[in-house]
């Protein structure tokens, strides 16, 4: 088994270099997805934003009005609040989505896409957490991949991945800004990553290093049996 963080910040390219793992064999989970789910009207996450952020945020649909939901926490200085209901349930749910996996799979790779792996551990630590797992990701992660980009490359992707027509590009460039600056730097990430990959090319480029990669995690789960940590 192996357990893998992939991480990067937002326009990293991280979603891609997860798909091609996905096609080479592994078994590959969002965190947003995860998310996305739990924010659904009945689940306790839910319940807890619209007890926190009040009805305001809640839309016709009764689900959760996420662009008001992120104005607030982004722009309203509130995101520490609203990650503090979020990540932890998303942390117990990649378990539970971990132990199905190794269930069927001793030896699967499996591997939990989420920009956020250390900033969790950043802002658990700055809350005065220092047990469990929001304060130490090696506790939920055997390996932890970072997928780099210059900032003004990142921007420029999300830009155009939010308005390829450019009506509303400047706007996307100043979200982007935003939360790229709350986001711990490359330059961090990888002095702690166990793999680094560099999305400044094109995608024939980045593949090449996806697959030389995957060789060594498949290798590594074949070397670990379910139940023992590579800590």
């Amino acid at each position: 088994m192996l357990r893998v963080g992939l991480t990067g910040g937002l326009g990293s390219g991280k979603s891609t270099v997860a798909a091609h793992l996905h096609e080479l064999g592994a078994e590959v989970v969002q965190s947003d997805e995860l998310g996305r789910a739990l924010m659904e009207p009945g689940q306790q996450v839910y319940s807890e934003i619209v007890r926190v952020f009040g009805l305001g945020v809640v839309g016709p649909d009764s689900r959760l009005n996420r662009v008001l939901l992120a104005e607030l926490a982004f722009k309203g200085g509130r995101v520490n609040e609203l990650n503090a209901i979020v990540h932890p349930a998303v942390i117990e749910a990649q378990g539970v989505w971990m132990d199905e996996v190794f269930a069927r799979d001793p030896l699967a790779v499996a591997v939990v896409e989420s920009a956020l792996i250390f900033e969790v551990e950043r802002d658990a630590r700055a809350r005065g957490e220092t047990e469990g797992v929001l304060a130490d990701w090696r506790r939920r992660m055997d390996r932890v991949i970072v997928v780099t980009a210059p900032d003004e490359v990142k921007i420029a992707r999300h830009a155009r991945r939010v308005d390829p027509s450019g009506e509303a590009h400047k706007a996307a460039e100043a979200e982007a800004r935003l939360r790229l600056v709350r986001q711990i730097p490359d330059a961090e990430k990888v002095a702690r990553a166990d793999y680094v990959i560099e999305n400044t090319r094109d995608k024939s480029s980045l593949y090449i290093q996806v697959d030389a990669l995957w060789l060594q995690l498949k290798a590594e789960s074949n070397k670990f049996p379910c139940g023992l940590s590579l800590e």
